[in-house]
């Protein structure tokens, strides 16, 4: 700790920075000699003031600050201003300003409660019928303050302050919501740390819970355990009520909004909404069937055996379920959305006809396009493009806040939502038990949004678009907004959304685990979720990612021919719409003469060519054969590919 006393002094008093490198007994003494012209309180005196002459101002000092503090807290000057402040005892102060080492502190809220809304919200409620007695209240996080002040200025309520025992400080957002768990139960069944309930009577029921929020600064604030933990603890409170149909009144205290997918904004009481106060009823059964779900993404929201079996539990009529995809653009995305359409009814077999298929398209994609898309099965549905106001122009991310859309198909109560470079290969059907918003594991503690379970409603679509510029995404894109929105996710198996992709740190003994699910007949995983170069991109002799270093991750030959096999079931007019065009015919191209340079351990760049897309013009009919560009410095030397045509490349 040397030199930690000099150091401290000069980051203050902006001393000279020579003290740094002095020990703290030489920095002490410098300080306060003679030499360094020190002498305390010396700003009150004139030059050349003697010492004893100090000392009497020094008490002249302290005697006039002892009579006005003495004035400050005089009992007239208090009582004169009651009328215009508010009573000490109706000060509310936070349990951690009284406790600032407790280790949960993270349940406290700073916001100060506007207590007009508390009770505007508090008179939608209707009085109980039986009894003749006023509205049971369970108080939640709320104050020895904040509890007084309810009691006064709701007299006609029976409010109860319940105590909800804290989650342990080492329950991390990372124990809730891990990157991964061992769903299979190779190695033991997962589990997730406990949550303590609320500490009240079995037999105690409210018709109106309440409960106070913390809302932090950081733009991750909705991933905090202490916020999940208050939201259950409420609705286990709120399901204890006694009618039937109703759970009670959920009255929500914050500075930003409830999980949407707990506490729907379809439950929010109007006119209640005002300023910081959300009010809710909830339908009991709902209720109930959200809290039977795991606290976090720590277990699987449905058996990872249910995947080939019928689903848990009864699914709603099929008329009011669907599956939906969306589409930016129609160079890009097309092809795969007519794989995805074909793959989806193969996989269904006769249950696709009970389930719309919805396809949501922006107007780049043109009437050719959707004919094809109509063709293939999708009921087709124009939507309005909704920009990412981070993202930058004309970037890959800048119009996928699109799927929010997904949000307003409101004649469905559930759909299934798919990416179109999503292959299907088994019935997709009993994910359609399970609630909003359940996905697979990405990384960290984020769910992946190439499939997913939504609840379409339409003021949820309006809270998706009304935040867009006030919630942060982790990844810039529509995945990483969605999971701050829907921080409390449900984590379905990983074959249900299957990533095409070996990472750095696999084991060979997990690489070849993977290929095998890849390649399984019959197909081992519901769909498989093509990262990387797309197949319709790629030549169809082999996955074109093994000829890119960086892309060599995302390669496998077995879901690869897997995808040619639906394309070649699709009628022959639809498959038109995946034709290469020249250019990225002549990327193929330089990708496997770079390849080749490198001599690439793999080998693929020595397989020859026989897709006979490279000699059908993408821009012309079925059978035309493409007259071969001419571009400066196209091939020399066999395979080799001359620098300006590398340069002509990497602008495309």
């Amino acid at each position: 700790m040397r030199g930690f006393a000099c150091a401290h002094a000069e980051k203050r008093h902006r001393l000279d920075r020579t003290f740094s490198s002095l020990s703290k007994k030489d920095c002490i003494g410098r300080y306060y000699s003679k030499d360094a012209k020190y002498r305390p309180f010396s700003a009150l005196l004139p030059e050349g003031s003697s010492g004893k002459m100090l000392y009497v101002k020094l008490v002249l000092v302290l005697l006039m600050c002892g009579s006005f503090m003495g004035l400050l807290h005089s009992p007239s000057i208090h009582l004169a201003d009651e009328h215009h402040h508010t009573r000490p005892a109706e000060v509310s102060k936070p349990s951690w300003m009284s406790h600032p080492d407790a280790p949960n502190s993270g349940y406290a809220s700073s916001l100060k409660i506007d207590w007009s809304h508390i009770e505007s919200a508090v008179g939608q409620v209707a009085a109980p019928a039986e009894g003749g007695g006023g509205l049971r209240v369970a108080l939640l996080n709320f104050d020895a303050g904040e509890v007084e002040q309810w009691r006064a200025r709701l007299p006609h309520t029976d409010a109860t302050k319940v105590h909800l025992p804290h989650a342990g400080s080492n329950v991390t957002w990372a124990h809730l919501y891990p990157e991964w768990i061992d769903e299979e139960e190779l190695y033991g069944a997962p589990s997730c740390p406990d949550l303590p309930a609320p500490a009240v009577a079995e037999t105690e029921a409210y018709d109106v819970v309440a409960v106070k929020l913390p809302c932090g600064r950081a733009s991750s604030w909705s991933k905090d355990v202490a916020r999940l933990h208050l939201q259950l603890a409420a609705a286990r409170l709120a399901a204890r009520h006694g009618a039937p149909a109703a759970a009670a009144h959920v009255l929500v205290v914050s500075r930003c909004f409830p999980m949407p997918n707990l506490f729907k904004c379809r439950d929010e009481v109007a006119p209640a909404r005002g300023g910081d106060v959300w009010l809710y009823r909830p339908d009991a059964a709902e209720l109930n069937q959200k809290l039977a779900l795991p606290v976090g993404s720590c277990e699987l929201a449905m058996p990872f055996a249910s995947l080939a079996g019928s689903p848990p539990h009864a699914s709603p009529p099929p008329r009011r379920e669907a599956y939906a995809t969306i589409l930016h653009s129609e160079k890009l995305y097309a092809c795969g959305a007519l794989v995805a359409a074909t793959s989806l009814r193969l996989a269904a077999g006769g249950s696709s006809s009970q389930r719309d298929m919805v396809a949501l398209v922006d107007e780049t994609v043109g009437e050719r396009h959707r004919a094809a898309l109509t063709a293939a099965g999708w009921k087709v549905r124009p939507i309005r493009r909704i920009r990412n106001p981070r993202a930058s122009r004309d970037a890959y991310n800048e119009w996928n806040y699109s799927k929010f859309w997904l949000w307003a198909l409101t004649e469905y109560d559930r759909v299934i939502f798919l990416d179109a470079d999503l292959l299907v290969q088994r019935d997709m059907s009993p994910l359609f038990s399970v609630l909003e918003v359940s996905a697979t594991g990405n990384a960290g503690s984020y769910f992946n949004s190439g499939v997913m379970v939504v609840e379409p409603s339409e003021c949820t679509f309006r809270l998706l678009e009304r935040h867009v510029g006030d919630i942060e995404s982790y990844n810039g894109g529509d995945q990483g907004y969605l999971n701050e929105v829907f921080a409390w996710w449900h984590r379905l198996p990983s074959h249900a959304n299957y990533m095409k992709h070996f990472w750095e740190g696999d084991t060979p003994e997990r690489t070849d685990a993977k290929r095998k699910v890849l390649g399984a007949h019959p197909p081992v995983a519901m769909a498989v979720h093509f990262v990387g170069m797309k197949p319709w991109f790629c030549f169809r002799d082999y996955d074109c990612n093994w000829n890119v270093p960086e892309l060599r991750q995302f390669a496998s030959d077995e879901a690869h021919a897997r995808w040619w096999e639906v394309h070649d079931a699709m009628p022959v007019g639809l498959r038109g719409f995946c034709l290469l065009d020249e250019r990225q015919k002549a990327l193929l191209r330089w990708d496997v003469a770079r390849a080749k340079e490198a001599n690439a351990s793999d080998g693929h760049w020595r397989v020859r060519i026989a897709d006979p897309r490279r000699r059908i013009c993408a821009g012309g009919g079925e059978g035309e054969v493409c007259r071969e560009r001419e571009i400066a410095g196209r091939e020399v030397e066999g395979n080799r590919i001359t620098t300006s045509y590398a340069k002509l490349i990497a602008n495309f």
